[in-house]
């Protein structure tokens, strides 16, 4: 099994990895899994061992940048990266060359880090399904829109990714191939040089294989840094030792539409935390919960169609069946029910807010179910609603189901709450201790 970011980090800097044989060893699995898996549309052999080779000097140098100085990347394919094509699944964008780096990309750039190549999206980062294959069973999804990040990570063809996420696109893919998440603040990290699906809903976010990677990641690519985590010498512990946390468990539709091996795994996670000294409470999803669904759904479909209108008039053969339908309904949304969808989520932002009276961070699934079959991507049901409110979440993985699907937490924190958040999840990660072996696809 390949490092996580940080303990590669240490061993960089200590000048007892080199980036190059790092890079290399990603490359290896690349061309063991992903004609099995699909995670990537372009990947840059040469670019990347290239860099890592420079990474490689630079440091040899004293002139180490940071945590992600020296790792391989992998870069969604909805985000511009200088001299390489943004494709967002569209067969007619394929060499639609970009002539700057998006902002995180230019940040992770700047920090050091390798990029591999660019890794499969959905269409327009929507609803068809991808080639991509979920590395634990190839015939079930890898999930949303973020699929190509998660499948490759889970596979070791990288060490941290980015992903987007408008509905469920960063959690649902991590949770699926069982690793680690974030999708952070809306309006933390900048979304500029990013494909858009639905700019009020739209949050780019990392994927890792460890809370405290994605946490490194995050840092780097933070509108504010300096408030997330911790940025000095990796080889050390995070700097907090946190007491037990206390969590609040969301019920409702967290129960209602979590499938039994979901339930299961809430009961026996909540069992062990509070062993562990968590405290755990009921909290009442507040009223206007009710219809964030739907409205969530709403304001997507109205925003998809202002960015894609004129296009799918022109273009029509460049759009799968499930992101047409969702422009189409969107076209004939009332003026007034869009504007209703937003007063709801403007209300329901302030009512959340008061769940978190007398709790560290809300507890819930990350997803329904296990990843179900691959002509789909999924139900977006317990990430939607914090796609809609903005609220940062943590996901990371809590073992395996019944069928050997990975199942995973998610953790829900207060706006512009991340580094007590993630405080709280590194604490639950270790508490409950669950470390995934590779999937088969890796050991086959």
């Amino acid at each position: 099994m390949l490092p996580s970011i940080h303990a590669a980090s240490g061993e960089i800097r200590k000048g007892r990895l080199s980036p190059v044989d790092l890079v290399k060893a990603c490359l290896e699995r690349i061309e063991r899994c992903e004609e099995r898996v699909r995670a990537w549309v372009l990947i840059d052999r040469e670019g990347a061992l290239a860099r890592a080779a420079e990474c490689a000097r630079e440091i040899e140098r004293g002139g180490w940048r940071g945590p992600l100085h020296g790792i391989p990347l992998g870069i969604k394919d909805v985000f511009d990266v200088f001299d390489w094509p943004t494709a967002a699944g569209s067969y007619l964008w394929k060499n639609s060359i970009a002539r700057h780096d998006a902002t995180v990309v230019r940040r992770l750039r700047q920090a050091g880090a390798v990029f591999l190549g660019k890794t499969v999206t959905t269409q327009y980062a929507s609803f068809d399904p991808p080639p991509t294959r979920n590395p634990w069973n190839i015939a079930r999804t890898p999930g949303g829109s973020s699929s190509g990040s998660a499948a490759a990570l889970a596979c070791g063809m990288c060490l941290g990714a980015l992903g987007s996420q408008t509905g469920g696109s960063i959690t649902r893919p991590a949770s699926y191939c069982g690793v680690a998440s974030c999708k952070p603040t809306f309006g933390r990290v900048p979304i500029d040089g990013t494909v858009p699906l639905a700019p009020s809903l739209d949050h780019v976010g990392p994927l890792a294989r460890c809370v405290r990677d994605v946490e490194i990641l995050l840092g780097v690519i933070s509108d504010w840094p300096a408030s997330v985590g911790w940025g000095g010498d990796p080889s050390a512990d995070a700097p907090r030792s946190p007491g037990a946390p206390r969590l609040g468990r969301l019920r409702g539709l967290f129960d209602h539409r979590a499938d039994p091996s979901v339930a299961e795994m809430m009961r026996q996670v909540c069992t062990q935390l509070e062993k562990k000294g968590a405290a755990i409470v009921d909290v009442p999803e507040p009223a206007a919960f009710a219809e964030v669904l739907p409205r969530h759904h709403t304001i997507m479909a109205v925003e998809a169609a202002m960015y894609h209108q004129e296009r799918l008039r022109r273009h029509p053969e460049d759009y799968a069946p499930r992101i047409r339908a969702l422009i189409e309904e969107g076209l004939r949304c009332p003026a007034p029910e869009y504007a209703r969808c937003k007063e709801h989520q403007k209300l329901l932002r302030s009512e959340m807010r008061s769940c978190f009276a007398s709790i560290d961070a809300l507890l819930t699934p990350a997803t329904t179910s296990p990843a179900p079959d691959a002509d789909t991507t999924g139900d977006p049901a317990f990430n939607s609603p914090w796609s809609y409110t903005g609220f940062p979440t943590i996901s990371f993985p809590t073992g395996l189901s019944p069928d050997e699907l990975p199942l995973a937490l998610q953790l829900v924190g207060r706006p512009w709450g991340e580094s007590k958040l993630f405080a709280v999840a590194l604490w639950c990660e270790k508490a409950l201790g669950v470390t995934l072996d590779e999937p088969p696809v890796v050991r086959s």
